[in-house]
């Protein structure tokens, strides 16, 4: 691997060489509206998403696509070909059932071999597919988030892996009249269609209908996380994902240099996982592994299995994997071997990484490999299918979100106190689906999405140089001295901080006179603190000494500086209960709906502010 030498802390550090994009930016001022454009323009995109798995099986058949454990351990794998041939056969299925617009496949089950060509196989024949969330069929208790996706869609078909796993699920929701498809198992009372039924499918007319398939055409339906509203339909288009994955290999030219080896877990329900990663794979004739690991404490040791064995170019994970993954590499030697021995970038997706994790990924990499790994930051969602923004210049750090892609445009709008984010360009979705109202507000009058997500200049004297995050708008408040409180730069400096201790935060103080936390522990981080064994009760454990007398020094620290009541934490409050699915309070990626906390433990935030919550921390 080739080095560049950056300057850190005053001192010579090596940095692993990525070939990356510089993309040029233009900005200026409107009024009070400033708008920073991408200059560079966007080079051509394919018609359809499914064009490169036609040129990847003409120009190499026989390279893994995608590829799975199976039973005993052992890799499954699909080539260029396979699954071409595949998707023909499924794609010609779907149309033989009638399935379209109106009539969509709908996805239960997570990320595997049968998932992948099940959406390729749709894609290919121009039927729009909607991969749900799992944990709507296996965690939740109550069916209505589901039956609610379900009724929006109109489904012609239902896909499952397992008929005994979302026996519960599919008896609860599934339409009559709708076809049902499992992979395996069986559902009591009900008749199902194998998936391996489908690849029997002989090819006649799916070639012709793969010829129709445009940009236009809508490849897939993907719900919003319901962070901070009901879950809406996103159009994402076949034009839509090409377009953003022409910008992610302008910004990322590496990615083309090479082919892309993916070792992921980030469920494809979701935009990052399912049209981002994947997207990288299939648009740069890459191999992509599933991993069956998770970033939690109980799945992670399953990803680590596999990075001992599998060497990706390009790392993608949440904070809470991120942070594992930097304990494990300090004592693994053979992980730290194969994982640097071919890894160019990090990515953090779902979240911001704190700079705590960011610091200790530098460290383990110098200590290993004797430089560091470009840690790649920017700004998506899934209405822009999904990426916007990237930090591929001089400046890197934690927040940071940098510049707008080739193709994108950002408007920054006053809203308040701060500038809200809007973003115009081939890759936005054209709206939501069965909503047209939802799509009108979402944009505005110059066609520009509205993200309700804030940001500021990194120096507003060189605007150019792009943007740092500055939280959601619909989460900012005023206390009842009229004081504003921004609070996504506050709970991020808490869950920084607070690294490894703290999950999340959420912020309180809606119309009283100071700022309070209920703050969700790492309860595994706070068990090893207390002393207390494995298995301790939550609220056992939270309430132990040397608990309470960390997080009252965080609380301490937190305030160090603090000016005025807009940034100064009086008190908070350590959940022993974890967020709900069920209640909203997290989504399945794991971010939390501050709306939904603070509606649900009203009386928790009450009991906080009157003192009879006994186990509030106070600040001094």
């Amino acid at each position: 691997m080739t080095q560049s030498t950056i300057e850190a802390g005053g001192s010579s550090v090596r940095r692993r060489h990525v070939e990356l994009g510089n993309p040029e930016v233009a900005a200026f001022q409107v009024g009070d509206t400033w708008h920073v454009d991408a200059v560079t323009p966007l080079g051509p995109v394919p018609s359809r998403f499914t064009d490169r798995l036609v040129e990847g099986a003409q120009k190499h058949p026989e390279r893994t696509l995608v590829a799975q454990r199976g039973p005993d351990g052992e890799w499954i794998r699909l080539s260029y070909a396979e699954v071409l041939q595949r998707a023909r056969r499924i794609g010609q299925a779907l149309l033989e059932r009638g399935l379209s617009e109106e009539r969509p496949l709908v996805i239960l089950s997570g990320n595997d071999l049968e998932h992948f060509q099940l959406a390729l196989g749709a894609m290919y024949a121009g039927v729009p597919y909607s991969p749900l969330s799992p944990a709507y069929s296996l965690v939740a208790t109550d069916p209505a988030k589901l039956r609610d996706l379900i009724e929006q869609l109109t489904p012609g078909a239902i896909y499952a892996s397992d008929g005994k796993a979302f026996a519960r699920a599919i008896d609860a929701v599934l339409p009559d009249g709708v076809e049902l498809i499992l992979a395996g198992g069986d559902i009591a009372g009900r008749s199902a269609t194998r998936f391996a039924s489908l690849l029997e499918t002989e090819p006649s007319t799916i070639d012709v209908r793969n010829a129709q398939v445009g940009p236009s055409t809508i490849a897939k339906f993907l719900f919003t996380s319901g962070s901070t509203k009901k879950p809406k339909a996103v159009i994402t288009t076949h034009g839509t994902l090409c377009s953003n994955q022409q910008m992610l290999l302008q910004t990322f030219p590496f990615l083309g240099l090479a082919p892309p080896v993916l070792l992921d877990w980030l469920p494809w329900n979701h935009t990052f996982g399912g049209s981002h990663n994947v997207g990288i794979v299939l648009y740069n004739g890459g191999t992509l592994y599933i991993d069956d690991g998770r970033a939690t404490r109980q799945d992670f040791e399953r990803t680590l299995r596999n990075l001992r064995e599998i060497a990706p170019t390009v790392y993608f994970n949440i904070p809470a994997g991120f942070e594992m993954l930097a304990e494990a590499l300090e004592t693994d030697d053979n992980l730290a071997a194969n994982f640097f021995s071919q890894v160019k970038l990090f990515f953090c997706a779902g979240a911001g990484l704190s700079q705590a994790c960011w610091d200790h990924l530098d460290a383990v990499a110098l200590k290993r490999c004797g430089e560091t790994i470009r840690i790649m930051t920017g700004l998506g969602m899934t209405e822009t299918s999904p990426s916007c923004t990237f930090g591929t210049g001089p400046i890197v750090k934690a927040g940071y979100v940098g510049v707008p892609a080739p193709g994108c445009k950002v408007k920054l709008v006053p809203v308040g106190d701060k500038l809200e984010a809007r973003f115009h360009g081939p890759h936005v979705t054209p709206g939501y689906w069965r909503a047209p109202h939802l799509t009108a507000e979402a944009f505005d009058e110059d066609g520009y999405y509205c993200t309700g997500d804030a940001l500021r200049f990194v120096d507003p004297s060189q605007p150019t140089l792009g943007f740092m995050f500055d939280g959601r708008i619909a989460e900012d408040f005023k206390l009842s001295s009229g004081t504003f409180v921004s609070v996504g730069p506050l709970r991020a400096r808490v869950i920084s901080q607070g690294a490894p201790y703290v999950q999340d935060a959420v912020v309180t103080g809606l119309n009283r006179a100071t700022i309070g936390l209920l703050v969700f522990p790492r309860l595994d981080h706070c068990t090893e603190l207390s002393g207390l064994p494995a298995g301790t009760p939550a609220a056992e454990v939270l309430a132990s000494e040397p608990v309470r007398s960390h997080f009252k020094r965080l609380l301490d620290t937190l305030n160090v500086g603090a000016s005025g009541s807009s940034k100064r934490i009086e008190r908070m409050l350590l959940l022993s209960e974890p967020p709900s699915i069920d209640h909203r309070e997290q989504t399945d990626k794991g971010s939390i709906n501050q709306a939904a906390v603070l509606n649900r433990r009203a009386a928790l935030v009450d009991a906080m502010y009157d003192g009879t919550e006994a186990q509030t921390i106070v600040s001094n």
